[in-house]
């Protein structure tokens, strides 16, 4: 196990960005800034054994400077949507940007936490924490904010996120990372047919602006029904309102057993590669988003990254839960923690075939 630095590049404002190599023995290897605690690259072994680097992103800092996609973004304060872009919390109204029609989505993508230098520290040969302190009323929220993400790479091959959050002031937290997978490798081109299993007989429905409706609606009978291994694109071009509403997948699935701790949510498994990416977390939810809106990005090798490149598997707090009384809301009272842990376990159809 070893964790390697390297220069990234330089600021505008001349400070100097690193990039984080995590490695173990058996060569699974993550790549993470601390710009922004962005995901650069995981590289997996496919089941011929060749390294696959199933992660989309950029070869350089000057492009995650910009990063529109948020590919490998760490989000924060509050990921995903917001209705009108605003919210009250005892009595106190809080506006957001406006950056998504009339409604906030992930805060705030210009000036989020997937765009600012977080300290880093190696706290073991397989793990670094990153940590971040957001000023009071930063984004719009309350309080001062007090954040660390813990990035572990396991001899199994896992990556572990492990989130930590404190605030000087009643607030709300719902942290996650935006990371775009493509188990085929990052520059294989359309996800479609991976295949997907999400541990959910419930999601979240949403109306035309992609906000939740509020109602918690079975997954049976819909194309939102991933409770047996299906590929990607065997409904995406339903006529489905759910999936003419998000132009795809990009719906919250509420995942079984949600106060038992940390449990599995969702597979994605490629066939031809024989990549198994299995997540575990202990939130209640998982965003399922298909890569709808990428539109002609160049990434990693001068690989332009299109329309469903990727998927992301974000467990967090459901979407606009702050204001829906349905939903539990992530807000936390001044000097409470805020935890959370979310585990991308590899495996290749070669071991799993060998148990091991």
């Amino acid at each position: 196990m070893s964790v390697k630095i390297e220069k990234f590049g330089e600021l505008p404002d001349g400070r100097t960005a690193s990039l984080y190599h995590l490695k173990n023995h058996r060569g699974f290897e993550v790549c993470v800034t601390d710009f922004g605690v962005n995901i650069q690259s995981i590289l997996v072994r496919n089941c011929r054994g060749e390294k696959t680097d199933v992660a989309l992103g950029f070869d350089h800092l000057e492009d995650y400077l910009e990063n529109n996609g948020m590919f490998g973004a760490t989000v924060g304060r509050n990921v995903n949507r917001i209705s009108n872009a605003e919210f009250q919390i005892d009595g106190i109204k809080y506006h957001l940007a406006k950056n998504r029609g009339k409604h906030n989505i992930h805060s705030d993508k210009e000036h989020g936490f997937h765009k600012v230098l977080w300290d880093a520290e190696v706290i073991d040969e397989n793990a670094v924490r990153f940590s971040y302190i957001s000023p009071d009323g930063e984004q719009g929220f309350p309080g001062e904010l007090k954040v660390s993400v813990i990035y572990t790479v396991t001899e199994a091959d896992g990556l572990i996120l492990s989130y930590e959050a404190v605030s000087s002031k009643k607030t709300l937290i719902n942290l996650t990372n935006h990371n775009y997978f493509n188990l085929g490798g990052h520059e294989s081109g359309n996800v479609e047919d991976t295949e997907v299993r999400i541990l959910a007989d419930q999601f979240t429905p949403v109306d035309e602006e992609t906000i939740p409706t509020g109602e918690i609606r079975k997954v049976e009978g819909t194309p939102m029904d991933f409770r047996e291994r299906r590929t990607i694109g065997r409904d995406i071009l339903s006529e489905d309102d759910q999936i003419r509403f998000g132009k795809g997948y990009d719906h919250n699935f509420v995942i079984r057993s949600p106060h038992c701790g940390i449990r599995k949510a969702a597979e994605a498994f490629h066939r031809q590669q024989g990549i198994l990416m299995e997540i575990y977390s202990d939130l209640p939810g998982l965003q399922f988003y298909t890569g709808n809106t990428i539109r002609d990005v160049k990434g990693k090798g001068d690989i332009v990254y299109k329309k469903r490149s990727g998927f992301c598997m974000e467990p967090q707090y459901f979407p606009n839960s702050i204001n829906t009384e349905t939903f539990e809301a992530p807000v936390f009272e001044a000097g409470e923690t805020y935890h959370a842990a979310v585990i991308y376990q590899f495996v290749s159809r070669e071991e799993k075939e060998n148990g091991q």
